[in-house]
């Protein structure tokens, strides 16, 4: 049987473009001499849909383009993912499903049996679990077919209390098929190949891993799609980042799987997966909204440097507008950083000091603010002040407003990495101590410890969950620790009116990271 992975990059909701790119892939694969056709999860509506499955016209349409894509599914096979209908009054409506469609019809369903409910998945909000185990035939060939996290419960400590794959693998299936939509992050690669390594030591079959590629506003999902044999050896695999498709030939007599043109996972660094899953997520969003130009404010540091280069990348130089807004205190040489980025990118860009707005505020804050000092008051309605120029600007040429991120060690390394053949990010950027140069001489060490430190401090907090206590025990300042996490918790209610943060991080801001606003923990 020849089958072919199909990694293709979907919109939520978007039934004609879903189903047309089905189709197309369909008959381009037949072409090819395909048997069998593997989509993602949830191809059809797009993942995650979330709250769109509660409207009965979103469940409607996507049953419509079941029946589109079966009508093509005369002499080849596809599996897409969709939602079904469960037909048990009790529990949830909807099942996360798995369709085998062959000869103009449906053939066979699969329904998800673990669904997820950490971190950004909540699926369980929306679907049943299936609790019954079957194995689906097409051409004589028994397939376990299963839906991401179904394979995902072999780790040494196992989320869930049972494993499908189990129960599937004593009907002795020939081959297993996942098919999934499984996010990016920077370790993501990694643990899934381990994870589908670990599933083909246990069943000593061969393994077909379909993931979807391109961004969902915040999620980034990488693709990847493999093949791995019974010994789990790679045998062929799609691209990262980008659509494509691979073809395997497996023979049900030995349960070998070979492939005529193997594209084996590529070994990429942490910083080159990092660089091209932004790239990808700015892209991504404005080509799935519609829009086509951006605009930031650059002041030379590297926060807003390294954005403006990523947004070159992904929408062209032409598409991004760079306007610099000195303050009274900024340094020539943050202005001239600027520029000289923007020339090197080819950028269009220009100038707008922010003194004259800044002094129109201030006077007429003069009555209230009275005598008192310069403090943190004036410092921010300067920033405020950059914020209405840049909105201004974007609302009346129809450019979206890009934020700049913090800088971080991630931040250095990615600037390295955009400078890796020549330089297009000034040096002086990434080396300077960064600062907002909202008042003489002002740095971010001022009121933040060193980011060498600040980053490892964070990244133990939020992404490995470490206590204070755990925190001191490995060697950081107690002081400091206490301080940068009291600062985190006390600020979580700026967070709920950030927009959408790309996530590269297994824990990252967002979506994935619920706090309550109001909370005393460690603040």
């Amino acid at each position: 049987m020849r089958i072919a992975l199909a990694q293709l990059n979907y919109i939520i909701g978007d039934f004609d473009l879903n189903t047309s790119k089905i189709i197309a892939t369909i008959e381009k694969c037949r072409q090819q001499g395909a048997d069998l056709v593997v989509f993602a999860e949830l191809s059809v509506c797009g993942y995650p849909p979330r709250d769109f499955l509660e409207f009965d016209d979103f469940i409607l349409k996507s049953y419509k383009a079941i029946d589109a894509i079966a009508s093509h599914c005369e002499g080849i096979a596809a599996i897409v993912g969709a939602p079904s209908h469960n037909p048990d009054v009790k529990g949830k409506n909807l099942f996360n499903s798995a369709w085998l469609l062959s000869d103009g019809k449906v053939q066979a369903l699969a329904h998800k049996a673990l669904l997820p409910t950490y971190d950004i998945f909540d699926e369980y909000r929306y679907f049943e679990p299936n609790r019954t185990f079957d194995c689906i035939t097409y051409k004589g060939i028994k397939i376990a077919l299963t839906i991401c996290e179904d394979i995902w419960n072999l780790a040494p400590d196992p989320l869930y209390i049972s494993n499908p794959m189990d129960v599937l693998a004593l009907q002795t299936p020939d081959i297993m098929i996942n098919i999934a939509a499984s996010p990016f992050t920077y370790d993501q690669q990694k643990t899934r190949l381990e994870i589908l390594k670990a599933n083909t030591n246990q069943y000593k079959i061969p393994i077909i891993y379909v993931n979807q590629v391109g961004a969902q506003t915040e999620l980034l999902f990488d693709g990847n799609s493999c093949v791995l044999d019974s010994e789990g050896k790679n045998v062929a695999g799609c691209k990262a980042f980008d659509e494509d498709i691979c073809f395997a030939d497996f023979n049900p007599d030995d349960k070998s799987i070979v492939s005529d043109s193997p594209q084996l996972i590529e070994n990429s660094s942490k910083t080159a997966l990092i660089h091209d899953a932004l790239v990808m997520g700015i892209r991504d969003y404005f080509v799935k909204m519609g829009f086509s130009k951006a605009i930031l404010g650059l002041s030379g540091g590297i926060d807003s440097a390294l954005t403006l280069a990523l947004a070159a990348e992904a929408l062209g130089n032409e598409n991004v507008y760079a306007v610099l807004l000195p303050s009274e205190y900024s340094s020539d040489h943050s202005i001239a950083d600027a520029v000289a980025l923007a020339e090197n990118l080819g950028c269009k860009y220009d100038t707008i000091g922010i003194k004259e707005g800044y002094n129109s505020i201030l006077e007429s804050l003069k009555p209230f603010f009275k005598d008192l000092p310069f403090n943190v008051a004036e410092e921010n309605l300067q920033a405020r002040v950059r914020a209405v120029l840049l909105m201004g600007l974007a609302n009346k040429f129809g450019y979206i407003l890009l934020n700049t991120s913090n800088k971080s060690e991630a931040s250095v390394g990615l600037a390295d990495y955009i400078n890796r053949d020549h330089e297009i990010i000034p040096v002086n950027s990434i080396a300077k101590p960064p600062s907002a140069e909202l008042r003489p001489g002002q740095k971010d060490s001022d009121s933040l410890p060193e980011y060498d430190i600040l980053d490892q401090i964070l990244y133990n907090y939020i992404e490995l969950r470490q206590s204070p206590a755990d925190l001191v025990a490995s060697g950081f300042d107690e002081t400091t620790v206490k301080r940068v996490l009291r600062m985190v918790n006390m600020n979580e209610w700026k967070r709920h009116q950030t927009p959408p943060i790309l996530r590269v991080s297994p824990k990252a801001f967002g979506q994935g990271r619920r706090m309550p606003i109001v909370g005393r923990y460690l603040s």
